[in-house]
């Protein structure tokens, strides 16, 4: 009897407890088995209202574009051809037809224009863009600057776009949260979540300008191009790359701030290219043994190593041993953020300074400007160069050298190892920044040339006989 009313008891309290839980969630009326919209009182968190307003504004980027197939040099020879009875008359087999797909943002709708990435419509003859109600619209290219990642594409015969706001990537702190939309694996759109991980990643060798947000929102390939927002659905960043040795994402992304792609996007849209402007230093990192050598208590800057002759910063009174500690009101930590601020500010801008001189802080405004470039034949500067065309660099990012601008093929300068886009940095062991330094050194030695050059992102030396 005990263990018949004990066992009452249990069913009983088992039945209130059922009865109070029931009685603080919200059940859907007339629903079987539905979700919970409340606990407590509370509505359950979601992101979905933010993600239905901000989705219709990513697209999805297809292209596709004709390459050139490299050719074997003996089928370009008439004797060769003539020989084997080669006859080219089917030119369409010199050329492969390549397809890639990417993402992209709607940032106005009624001029149509979509931010993306440089990479996804690079070189495309075609461009077709899917929007989310499942309309596929021609579209065309407006500008492109590889050297941020960015690409600016216009809708063609375009209606009813809906374009997402503009958030504001100088405010964002690590932790925030973030929210990624894109098209991975081309799937379709797909949206995942994540915090931000970290602000002003640089030296990456990604860009040319480097100043990534980093999420761990998954990126993937495909989400190249699409939306980073914020949790009130306004653009904050442009996904654009992975830190993955296997080609998957492993919570490491990278996302291009707004904020400078929208400075790169109104050069592109107004000049369908970026006009760049030229300080004319060169600057080191300021570590803490300088500091200390500069009897600094500092320990970030941008330390001035050299001042071009007859450049802005020389007009400005800039010389080698200034540490530039901030421009534009915005901290400069390193020499790459020096770097950004001149590389995105238009020719002919002012830019303010602050310097350390002899331990004194100063302050400078400098105007800056286009930079100059000249061109020479390389059979000007020694017959080995023959069949190249040189061109200065000092605005390079790799530094001080001579921009290789082209080179004929089996001309003395492709003997010789130089190719299109490399840059001479250095000939005998001198360092060459214009056609008089190389000219010099080339003559040090008649009967060799010691070559240091940049191809990419390694250094070769070449001996020239």
């Amino acid at each position: 009897m005990a263990y018949f009313l004990k066992r009452r008891y249990l069913v009983f309290v088992g039945f209130a407890l059922s009865i109070l839980l029931l009685s603080s969630i919200s059940i859907t009326p007339n629903s079987q088995a539905a979700l919970p919209l409340a606990v407590n009182g509370k509505a359950l968190p979601s992101l979905a209202d933010m993600v239905e307003k901000a989705i219709p504004a990513v697209v999805n980027i297809a292209t596709s574009s004709r390459i050139k197939v490299q050719e074997n040099p003996l089928l370009s020879d008439p004797f060769f051809k003539r020989f084997f009875d080669l006859r080219r008359d089917n030119k369409q087999q010199r050329y492969k037809e390549n397809k890639s797909l990417g993402s992209g943002v709607i940032v106005d709708a009624k001029k149509g224009l979509v931010i993306t990435n440089y990479h996804v419509i690079k070189k495309a003859d075609k461009i077709t863009v899917t929007l989310h109600d499942g309309r596929v619209i021609r579209a065309k290219i407006v500008g492109v600057d590889p050297e941020t990642d960015v690409g600016v594409i216009r809708l063609i015969n375009h209606s009813g776009l809906t374009a997402i706001p503009m958030g504001n990537s100088n405010i964002l702190r690590v932790g925030d949260f973030a929210v990624a939309i894109g098209n991975p694996f081309g799937l379709g759109q797909t949206v995942t979540s994540g915090i931000i991980s970290a602000l002003g990643r640089k030296g990456l060798g990604l860009e040319g300008y480097e100043d990534f947000i980093q999420t761990d929102a998954s990126i993937n390939p495909g989400n190249s191009g699409g939306a980073l927002v914020n949790l009130r659905g306004e653009l904050i960043g442009i996904n654009t790359a992975i830190l993955a040795r296997g080609g998957g994402n492993v919570g490491i992304g990278f996302a291009i701030p707004i904020k400078m792609a929208q400075s790169i996007m109104s050069q592109l849209v107004e000049y369908g290219e970026v006009r760049r402007g030229l300080l004319g230093v060169r600057a080191q990192d300021l570590t803490a043994e300088l500091a200390a050598a500069f009897g600094l208590k500092i320990r970030e800057g941008a330390v001035i190593t050299r001042s071009v002759a007859g450049s802005a910063a020389d007009k400005a009174g800039l010389t080698a041993g200034d540490i530039i500690i901030q421009a534009n009101n915005r901290k400069i930590h390193d020499s790459a953020d020096l770097r950004n601020v001149i590389g995105l500010s238009r020719i002919g801008e002012r830019v303010s300074l602050v310097y350390i001189r002899n331990g004194k802080r100063k302050k400078v405004t400098v105007i800056v400007r286009e930079p100059t470039r000249t061109r020479t034949s390389g059979h000007k500067i020694d017959r080995r160069f023959t069949g190249s065309v040189l061109e200065t660099a000092n605005d390079t990012k790799k530094g001080d050298g001579l921009r290789v601008m082209s080179v004929k093929y089996g001309s003395l300068a492709w003997q010789a190892g130089l190719r299109e886009k490399d840059v001479i940095l250095s000939v005998n062991r001198i360092r060459v920044s214009n056609f008089k330094e190389l000219k010099s050194a080339v003559s040090k030695d008649k009967r060799q040339m010691l070559i240091n050059i940049q191809r990419g992102d390694e250094r070769l030396f070449m001996l020239v006989r």
